[in-house]
C-alpha cells in the first residue's frame, strides 16, 4: 500500500493485495481461493476535481477463475459534462460498444446508494466473475482497463486542479465525501471481501476520503 498526501492529492492511495484461504469468504462450498487485485483512488483538494477510483482484480477457486474490476468517477459538488463524457468514452473505446454497455450499466446499479436514493457519483464501468472461456481475450480485455484508466482522468485534472473556489464549494466538498465514506462501508464488495479474507485493515480502509462532514 502506498498513500500520497499534497495540496493537490489531497489523499491518493495505491494498494495491490494478494491473499488465498481455505474457503473462499464470499462463495458458499468454493473452498480454497486465490484472489489478487490493484486498487487506486485519488481525493483531491480542489473540489473541481472528481475522485475517481479504479481497480483490477483476478479470482481463482476450486470452481474455476474469474476478472473483475472498473473505473467510476465521482463529482463532489461540481460536475462537469464534459468530463463525464470523456471518462464514458475512454472507456467506450477500451471495451467496445456492447460490453462498454453492459459494464456501464452494472456500474450504475453497483455504485447505488440504497439510504440515499442515488448514485455514488456519474458513472464508469464495473464488471465481476468475467469469463466467457477464453482466457487470453478475457486477459487481453481487462489489461485494456487498466491501460486505459489514466486516458480516462488526467485530462479531467489537467481541467480542474487549478481552478479557484469558495468556502462554500469546500463544504460542499466534505459532505459529498461523507456519502462516499458511507457507500464504502456499507456496501463495497471489495470492503467486505477484505476483511473477510483477513487483510491488513489500513489497507482496505485506504480507499476512505482524509476529511469528511456530515
Amino acid at each position: 500500500m502506498s498513500v500520497l498526501r499534497g495540496e493537490v492529492f489531497e489523499k491518493a492511495a495505491v494498494n495491490w493485495s494478494g491473499v488465498s484461504g481455505k474457503e473462499f469468504p464470499m462463495g458458499d462450498g468454493m473452498g480454497p481461493f486465490f484472489a489478487t487485485g490493484v486498487s487506486l483512488i485519488t481525493h483531491m483538494a480542489n473540489p473541481h476535481a472528481p475522485t475517481v477510483h479504479m481497480n483490477v482484480r483476478y479470482i481463482e477457486t476450486e470452481e474455476g477463475h474469474w476478472f473483475g474490476g472498473g473505473y467510476d468517477l465521482t463529482p463532489m459538488g461540481i460536475p462537469y459534462e464534459e468530463d463525464t463524457d470523456h471518462f464514458h468514452q475512454v472507456a467506450k473505446e477500451a471495451l467496445g460498444p456492447e460490453l462498454y454497455a453492459n459494464f456501464s450499466q452494472a456500474a450504475k446499479e453497483y455504485f447505488y446508494i440504497p439510504h440515499r436514493q442515488k448514485e455514488r457519483g456519474v458513472g464508469g464501468i464495473f464488471f465481476d466473475q468475467f469469463n466467457t472461456g477464453d482466457f487470453e481475450a478475457d486477459l487481453a480485455m481487462w489489461k485494456s482497463v487498466g491501460d486505459t484508466f489514466c486516458d480516462s482522468i488526467l485530462p479531467i485534472y489537467s481541467r480542474r486542479i487549478n481552478l479557484p473556489f469558495s468556502e462554500e464549494d469546500r463544504k460542499v466538498q466534505l459532505k459529498l465525501r461523507g456519502h462516499y465514506v458511507e457507500y464504502n462501508l456499507l456496501y463495497d464488495r471489495g470492503t467486505k471481501f477484505g476483511f473477510l479474507s483477513g487483510g491488513n485493515p489500513e489497507a482496505i480502509l485506504c480507499s476512505l476520503p482524509p476529511l469528511v462532514s456530515w
